[in-house]
């Protein structure tokens, strides 16, 4: 098992560069990049610069300064040229300088990246501390009014997209009724308040995001582990194990839980990076800063390098959290051996 495990990780570097050089390609192809809109605002300096110009004359821009333009932007080199050097930078821990912020790429991702985590990692606690016990009780009391009540409101808010769930919790608790903030991360005064009150303030703010986050994430852990639980119960090792005396309740948690935990495990890196990079739409209706909105923030801005910087860290959590599965997989059924 050990030798896959490091078989894994030496697979991760060929494939984000495999990942990144795709992108990064991609951004070089693709038209309205920074290069053109550079060039046009230069333009129009150049026109409202003309006076009396004719505006043929006023929109004109010198070779050199085009020149100048692609060096600063890196389109003066090929694709392939180009990505090397950018794989030289992040060897050595430089991802760039963001064209919006003007800011270097990893000073502008380690400012919002702890927002995204920490909503993520607190969705995946309370998802799964909710989500396998119902699950499990849903087994168990399968076609009961239990079952089927829970089933109603699971599949309720399963079909209402996260976004309209969060306009719709902005408008009766924020708006109307004032109970919670209407979005950001924290207050603006946060630093000013005490230890407890700063917990507090988190807490207000995070109760309407989560409810978002928590409400799209229910509905597939709970009826994973509900269908494979019930296809344990009808197994015959289950009809074994009771006919020798083992209780259905040891039944359940010592043999059944165990095996259908597997199906759970093996999403648990899946789950890890849609929750921290997939929330864009959620950080908008929230205005929470976070990881998500800044990607899509970049690729709407055509700032490239933060682009480049986010899906790199994407993928490296995608890569990681599978191997994360994988070990949870082994610790969840040892009978399982990775060869």
């Amino acid at each position: 098992m050990r030798d896959y495990f490091l078989r894994r990780l030496l697979l991760v570097p060929p494939t984000l560069i495999g990942v990144t050089i795709i992108v990064f390609a991609i951004t070089r192809l693709v038209p309205g990049g920074p290069l053109e809109r550079a060039i046009m605002e230069t333009q129009q300096m150049n026109l409202s610069g003309g006076g009396s110009q004719m505006a043929g004359q006023g929109m004109a821009i010198s070779e050199a300064q085009l020149d100048r333009l692609r060096e600063y932007y890196g389109f003066d080199k090929p694709v392939l040229q180009s990505y090397a050097a950018w794989l030289g930078k992040v060897l050595r821990g430089d991802l760039g300088s963001s064209y919006r912020y003007n800011e270097p790429v990893w000073d502008v991702i380690s400012e919002r990246f702890p927002v995204s985590l920490y909503y993520g990692l607190v969705t995946l606690m309370i998802t799964y501390a909710v989500c396998i016990p119902l699950g499990i009780l849903k087994a168990i009391r399968h076609r009961t009014f239990v079952d089927n009540i829970s089933s109603v409101l699971i599949f309720i808010g399963y079909a209402i997209p996260g976004y309209a769930l969060g306009s719709l919790l902005i408008l009766l608790f924020s708006v109307r009724l004032d109970w919670f903030p209407m979005g950001g991360f924290v207050s603006y005064d946060v630093r000013d308040l005490s230890p407890g009150a700063q917990a507090l303030d988190l807490l207000s703010h995070s109760i309407l995001p989560l409810i978002c986050y928590l409400v799209g994430s229910f509905a597939l852990v709970t009826l994973l582990l509900k269908n494979h639980l019930m296809d344990n119960l009808a197994a015959d090792y289950i009809r074994t194990a009771i006919a020798k005396g083992v209780s259905f309740r040891q039944s359940v948690t010592r043999h059944a839980v165990r095996n259908s935990l597997i199906p759970i495990a093996t999403t648990f890196g899946q789950n890890i990076t849609l929750l921290v990079s997939g929330s864009f739409l959620i950080e908008t209706i929230f205005d929470i800063d976070g990881f998500g909105l800044l990607g899509l923030t970049a690729i709407l801005d055509r700032d490239y390098p933060v682009v480049m910087g986010v899906v790199l860290l994407a993928s490296l959590l995608l890569l990681i959290g599978n191997i994360l599965s994988d070990i949870l997989v082994a610790l969840v059924d040892p009978r399982i051996r990775f060869q």
